[in-house]
């Protein structure tokens, strides 16, 4: 924790960019014109830049992916109120640290008036406790509240904060805002590349904005590290960055996904969906986001065996075959081997027929077997082992199927209080519509032989 973002209490910094300065932090916008994005909160006239630019802010949660300026956001209302600025890192700092920040703020607003904003940098790192510290300051009004934070505020923010807080979202940055970042980066020469000499080719650039993935500061990284890198250009008398060299540099891309966050189960969502939608295409591309990101193969294989019995069920018996065989092939040979047969497993259940039947049967037994009386199994469907139970007549009654002449006997096997209810209710969709053809007939062979029972 540190008692000012910065080198004074404004949080201006003072003079030139350190040497060994990060390219992304020296380049970082220092006002809020500067800031190329985020325009449906930060254009003139919307909320949140009046209350920046007026110094009335209120407690807010800046809600984004990395590199989308909630950071920058934050030093730039640093450097514009005229509040005391204090920012806790949430990995460094401790519950003593935040209550001595706390009194402090209560003291100078009680003898000088003065609020004291606090930013908190990756906010969803403190703990529910750690929260908690921040909240009688807060509606007190000795303190305005500024967190930052990748994850789902929902999930990560205690709700008595979060009811006193707003929520900004900042989405990611276009391919196109990103360049422009990239072009300023390297035409500035007081705090970029400008007096570098080092060229970069429109194509390069054009990439290195899509391989950051919405993320200004791997997209500043990236350039920084590939400038170095750079082959001397000897007609130009510079240095030269090209498209094959940017390759080279990348390698292979490393991509955004955190398995214990939010993105984890949106991702997994949309192979479910994609899949349920009967989309192989989308379904083998979400399935590569998860397993190239290094999603544990067997924990996506479990997710495709219960789609196999929840969305595809009995019209098509063979896909839940399929998943299982796609998970013993995934830990039987491993990764990357294994990719191919969860692959071939995601394109057969999309393309298989679609029927939730099996599931729905099952949640409205649930929900009966809930909600009502836990009846006795009916007499007949018990078996009589012992004299004792013959004599209590366990087993009376019973009907053995394969006696009939159509293996199908008129007796029923539910209990009374549910008798008559249908919780299979089979599609026309791919191999239920056999099955619905065969409840039918045994349906009308059962009421025919009930019929003839005294």
């Amino acid at each position: 924790m540190t008692d000012s973002l910065f080198d004074d209490e404004s949080g201006r910094p003072e003079g030139p960019p350190s040497e060994g300065t990060p390219l992304a932090d020296r380049i970082r916008p220092r006002t809020l014109d500067e800031i190329v994005g985020q325009e449906h909160i930060l254009a003139p006239g919307m909320p949140l830049r009046e209350a920046i630019e007026r110094d009335v802010l209120h407690s807010i949660i800046l809600w984004g992916p990395p590199g989308t300026g909630k950071t920058t956001l934050a030093r730039i209302v640093a450097d514009m109120t005229r509040a005391h600025f204090v920012q806790f890192s949430a990995v460094l700092s401790g519950i003593r640290e935040i209550k001595d920040v706390m009194a402090a703020a209560e003291v100078r607003r009680r003898t000088t008036g003065r609020r004291t904003i606090v930013f908190i940098d990756e906010i969803h790192r403190f703990n529910k406790a750690q929260q908690d510290a921040f909240l009688p300051r807060v509606e007190a009004g000795d303190i305005v509240l500024i967190g930052a934070t990748t994850e789902n505020p929902s999930f990560e923010v205690n709700a008595a904060l979060l009811s006193r807080s707003r929520v900004f979202v900042l989405r990611p940055l276009s391919a196109g805002a990103i360049e422009s970042i990239l072009r300023r980066a390297l035409t500035d020469s007081e705090r970029g590349l400008g007096s570098s000499g080092v060229a970069v080719t429109d194509p390069a650039l054009a990439a290195i904005a899509r391989f950051a993935n919405g993320d200004a500061r791997a997209a500043l990284n990236l350039l920084e590290f590939s400038a170095t890198l750079a082959a001397g250009d000897t007609d130009a008398g510079g240095r030269r960055l090209d498209l094959p060299q940017l390759e080279e540099v990348i390698r292979r891309r490393a991509l955004l996904y955190d398995k214990g966050g939010e993105e984890h189960f949106n991702l997994i969502s949309a192979l479910h969906k994609s899949m349920r939608n009967s989309d192989p295409d989308a379904a083998v591309y979400w399935l590569a986001r998860m397993l190239e990101a290094g999603e544990d193969p067997l924990y996506i294989a479990r997710r495709m065996i219960r789609f196999a019995s929840e969305d595809v069920g009995n019209a098509d018996p063979q896909a839940l075959a399929i998943a299982v065989a796609a998970r013993d092939a995934a830990h039987f040979i491993g990764m990357p081997e294994g990719t191919t047969a969860l692959a071939q497993a995601a394109i057969y259940l999309a393309t298989a027929p679609k029927s939730n039947a099996v599931y729905t049967a099952y949640t409205a037994a649930a929900a009966d077997a809930h909600e009502r009386a836990a009846e006795p199994v009916p007499l007949h469907l018990r078996n009589a082992p012992t004299k004792l139970m013959k004599e209590l007549e366990y087993g009376k009654g019973y009907q053995y199927a394969h006696d009939e002449g159509d293996a199908v006997a008129g007796m029923d096997c539910l209990p009374e209080s549910v008798a008559g209810r249908k919780y299979y209710r089979p599609t026309d969709r791919g191999f239920e519509k056999e099955l619905k053809r065969r409840l039918e007939g045994w349906e009308q062979i059962k009421s025919r032989k009930r019929g003839k029972t005294p």
